[in-house]
């Protein structure tokens, strides 16, 4: 059992610290906790059968963190993402204007003229006074955020469809918008 856990333990916490901070969504991150729960568990036992109480203690608030973390990604924030893919749905079949959640502006993919993908939305600035979004930001290129660069695309500019952010431009035209320096975005 030693041998088997000392094997899980490391591999288990390693790809559930990947899902987590891969930020996919509350599935994924609800999963990454589920992952996480198996690898403090490994842990766990390690510890029993090495006679490390603090190893042991450490990873029985550790799974008791990691059930929380599944309670909190996989029962309420996928509830309330439900929630809010079923408002959208339903407003799409009356009259008047269409609704999207918020957070949808925090992970939505941006896509161009012909359905090309141009990058995924990162935030959005929205008038306090009005409530209306003035600008979203995108962020393109990179990996996991390295190397990526920032570019605001105007609200008027934009139409949601389904889980996606629609903009009139093609690949190159989305290149050539001006990029946003990370830590200082523009106030209007």
């Amino acid at each position: 059992m030693e041998q088997i856990s000392s094997w899980v333990a490391p591999i288990a916490t390693t790809i559930a610290a990947l899902m987590t901070a891969s930020n996919l969504g509350s599935r994924i991150t609800g999963y990454g906790f589920i992952v996480f729960t198996v690898g403090s568990l490994a842990w766990l036992v390690l510890g029993i059968a090495t006679d490390q109480p603090n190893l042991l203690w450490q990873n029985v608030i550790l799974t008791g963190l990691n059930l929380f973390g599944i309670w909190r990604w996989l029962g309420r924030q996928a509830r309330i993402e439900d929630g809010g893919k079923a408002a959208r749905e339903k407003s799409q079949d009356t009259p008047g204007e269409a609704l999207f959640p918020a957070s949808l502006l925090n992970r939505a993919k941006l896509a161009g003229a012909g359905d090309h993908e141009l990058g995924a939305c990162v935030d959005a600035m929205i008038g306090a006074r009005s409530g209306g979004i003035a600008y979203v930001v995108a962020a393109d290129g990179g990996m996991a955020g390295v190397g990526e660069t920032l570019r605001r695309v105007d609200w008027r500019n934009c139409r949601v469809e389904e889980d996606k952010l629609i903009i009139g431009l093609d690949p190159s035209g989305f290149g050539r918008l001006p990029a946003l320096p990370k830590d200082e975005w523009p106030g209007r």
